[in-house]
């Protein structure tokens, strides 16, 4: 994981936002996400250069998609609300107000660059406490997934539909998926395998889509370790506003990332908690 953004970003002050301020976020994300995510299509399936952001040996890939996403978001960003911090996986951490976007220019760089359509642009909007808002956009398939915490819809082209995560209440019923196994420390693999064991079914891969597939009810169980806050931020108000649950492994609060696991209501995390938290 990259180094955490200055303590400003951190859990220090939340910042009070009214519903239409948040009404005009969630638009602003959503909008912004879908230009960005346009930015990214002349790059995808054609032969685009990778670089490997490591020299020790390990690989985490950069394209100048992602670098060009990031670019028009924060370019937005500036012009409409100059006051605001912005937190980037390409180009890091600007302070501000206390209010802090937080860009993943193009979540699931592995699947973008071989193909495959498990990726997207996530947005997020963090208050100094956790992300109020959140949009993830995979321009591929047109589809954007907005959420406010309080209520998440999924839009694919004049098409809106409202979103909900599944009823399943019992892990043994439930499908988990998640990314892959590379990121998991020793302890944390673990505590997955357990969990793995559990349930009825599971899939591996799936970047921040598996997490749009929780909002959806189609998966029931999404988890990843090692994520930085780019990577969760913007799925959090998605799978919150459909009636899901994310929390870290012990329960905490997820926004800076970890070892995250996201459920599809509060009955079923209970379970998976347990199973993770076993010692």
């Amino acid at each position: 994981m990259l180094d955490k953004p200055e303590n400003s970003f951190g859990y220090t002050t939340k910042v009070s936002v009214s519903q239409a301020q948040k009404a005009r976020f969630l638009k602003f994300a959503g909008d912004t996400a879908r230009v960005a995510g346009a930015q990214t299509l002349p790059f995808f399936r054609v032969n685009t250069d990778v670089e490997n952001k490591h020299t020790d040996g390990r690989f985490d890939p950069v394209t100048e998609a992602d670098r060009t996403a990031e670019r028009t978001i924060r370019d937005a960003i500036g012009r409409t609300f100059p006051n605001h911090g912005i937190y980037g996986e390409e180009y890091g951490y600007k302070p501000g107000n206390g209010l802090t976007w937080v860009i993943d220019p193009i979540d699931g760089t592995r699947a973008f660059m071989s193909g495959m359509l498990h990726w997207g642009v996530l947005l997020a909007l963090f208050d100094g406490e956790t992300p109020i808002v959140g949009a993830m956009y995979q321009p591929y398939t047109d589809e954007l997934f907005l959420g406010d915490r309080e209520v998440t819809h999924l839009f694919r082209g004049q098409n809106k539909r409202l979103l909900r995560t599944s009823t399943c209440e019992d892990v043994s019923s439930a499908c988990l998926a998640t990314t892959g196994y590379d990121w998991f420390s020793t302890e944390d693999l673990s505590r997955f395998e357990r969990l793995k064991a559990a349930v009825q079914m599971y899939r591996l891969g799936g970047d921040c889509y598996l997490y749009g597939a929780v909002a959806m009810g189609s998966v029931h169980i999404g988890t990843d370790a090692s994520l930085n806050a780019y990577d969760i931020q913007a799925l959090i108000p998605i799978i919150v506003g459909a009636g899901g649950v994310v929390t870290t492994y012990d329960g905490g609060n997820p926004s800076m990332g970890g070892a995250v696991v996201a459920s599809a209501n509060h009955t079923l995390h209970s379970q998976v908690l347990d199973l993770l938290q076993t010692t």
